[in-house]
């Protein structure tokens, strides 16, 4: 029996309906679609827009489909990770809800928040369970509702963030494929660049903070994007050179898509050309937990069995990382 290690063995996605996009915005904001592509990338963005639909109808959605895809029994999955920046509400937790909504009845559950890295870390602890040898089937998702905490009165915020959810399923794997390596870190100190202010502990809800808006995301966008390249461009340099690979043996760079000029500079650190670097920003904006399975999702058909990724992300908190995975089917 070889060593045990996690794979990825399924993807599935939710995408909602609505377009916000660049033109829309123009009649919201003072912005227009030259600056925001020019700094961001960005043509528009998903929004959930019915009433009483959150992030768990996203990801009940994405599930779904992962399931129908791969034609499983869902009270065979053992563990559900929801990764996500906007959970349902507080104290429930939206991932045991979403397990039950889609028949794991089998597994439990639970949330996982780490910001716009929520889903990169969730690769290293759903790997983990597998590797440990006591779960076969762990179903890993990373959804958001940025819209739930967007101020669409602030141009600096709200023509970055989408909705969406994706999902991926881990098995264990004894060929050597799946999650090789991993670099994760925090940082403290950017508890103040990236946050919202009230609604938590230390500032509870009250008229005065619904009435400041401090339930809306702040963001030092200066600050974040002076991080967030460096840090991004250094772990998927680090996990690269660490397992003795060169730019020639990596087939994919899959980035959180915060920003095509972070992007841009992840992927030059690592030397790689344009055409091996997943890219869907344009198309849906930064979806936070949803970033890295979404890309995975839309570039499944090109990906082929042995094919090596590096994932990296960036969020606040601060927090980042990498993965290195090689890819264990032929789509």
């Amino acid at each position: 029996m070889g060593k045990i290690t996690a794979a990825i063995t399924g993807v599935g996605a939710y995408l909602p309906e609505y377009r916000l996009t660049n033109a829309i915005l123009e009649t919201m904001v003072d912005t227009n679609d030259e600056w925001i592509t020019t700094r961001t990338g960005i043509k528009e963005r998903r929004i959930l827009k019915e009433p009483g639909k959150g992030t768990s109808y996203m990801a009940i959605k994405a599930a779904q489909d992962l399931i129908e895809k791969k034609g499983i029994d869902p009270k065979t999955i053992d563990l559900v990770l929801l990764a996500s920046a906007t959970p349902d509400m507080p104290v429930a937790s939206t991932g045991a809800y979403v397990a039950t909504q889609i028949g794991a009845t089998n597994a439990f559950s639970y949330d996982l928040m780490a910001a716009c890295s929520s889903f990169l870390f969730g690769m290293s602890t759903a790997s983990s369970y597998i590797e440990s040898g006591r779960y076969k089937r762990v179903l890993l998702i990373g959804a958001d509702k940025m819209s739930s905490i967007i101020d669409y009165e602030d141009r600096a915020t709200c023509i970055i963030f989408g909705d969406a959810a994706g999902a991926v399923l881990f098995e264990p794997n004894e060929e050597g494929y799946g999650v090789k390596d991993e670099i994760l870190r925090t940082d403290g100190i950017g508890r103040e660049f990236l946050k919202i202010e009230a609604g938590g502990s230390i500032l509870p809800a009250s008229h005065e903070t619904v009435e400041n808006k401090q339930h809306y995301v702040f963001q030092d966008g200066k600050s974040v994007f002076k991080y967030a390249v460096s840090s991004m461009a250094d772990v998927a340099e680090q996990v690269v050179q660490r397992n003795g690979l060169s730019n020639d043996d990596i087939d994919w760079l899959v980035p959180h898509q915060a920003n095509k000029r972070i992007i841009d500079a992840t992927a030059r650190r690592v030397e790689l050309p344009q055409e091996k670097v997943m890219m869907n920003i344009h198309k849906y904006g930064n979806t936070t937990s949803a970033t890295l399975p979404l890309c995975l999702y839309e570039y499944e058909s090109q990906l082929k069995k042995g094919d090596h990724l590096v994932f990296a992300a960036f969020g606040g908190g601060f927090t980042w990382g990498s993965v290195l995975l090689t890819w264990a089917y032929d789509s």
